[in-house]
């Protein structure tokens, strides 16, 4: 029996799913209760409960039946390439597209690029940074003078 194997699988694609034990047993429609049962191998679920678990994690049943025992594992290797060009339901341009796209995932990988490499530059080799001057013609005593208002005059309304 593949019990606890199973219930470990189920538990870690859960955390990587980031759903609680209550969230996950809410979208499967199962009890609490059993999943944490299930999870720690005490329950061998049914064909059913596995598939609602598979949905809620949104993993394929199938490799839940494996894990559990119920399937056995593929071995056989199916040639894609082959099914692409025997689908009638394609022409050919099509054909082409997803040969090309398939191929790009198995023959054609490319490291990732190169990131660019930065030069660092001493803070001693920075140039200082340059006092500000001001443009107007006036000395800065005049100029907040100018901007004051005088003091012992005051307007009177016309009432």
């Amino acid at each position: 029996m593949r019990v606890r194997e199973l219930g470990r699988f189920i538990r870690d694609q859960r955390a990587s799913a980031r759903l609680s034990l209550r969230k996950l047993s809410k979208l499967a429609g199962i009890s609490n209760p059993y999943l944490s049962q299930i999870e720690r191998g005490l329950r061998r679920p049914s064909a059913e409960i596995l598939q609602a678990i598979a949905k809620a994690l949104r993993i394929s049943a199938e490799t839940l039946y494996v894990k559990a025992g119920i399937l056995e594992e593929r071995t056989d290797a199916v040639d894609i390439a082959a099914s692409i060009r025997r689908d009638s339901t394609l022409n050919a341009k099509q054909k082409q597209i997803l040969l090309d796209l398939y191929g790009s995932f198995h023959t054609g990988r490319k490291a990732a690029p190169k990131r660019a490499k930065v030069r660092k530059v001493a803070a001693a080799k920075r140039p200082a940074a340059r006092k500000a001057t001001r443009p107007t013609s006036r000395p800065a005593s005049r100029v907040t003078k100018a901007r004051k208002a005088p003091v012992g005059r005051r307007t009177r309304r016309a009432g």
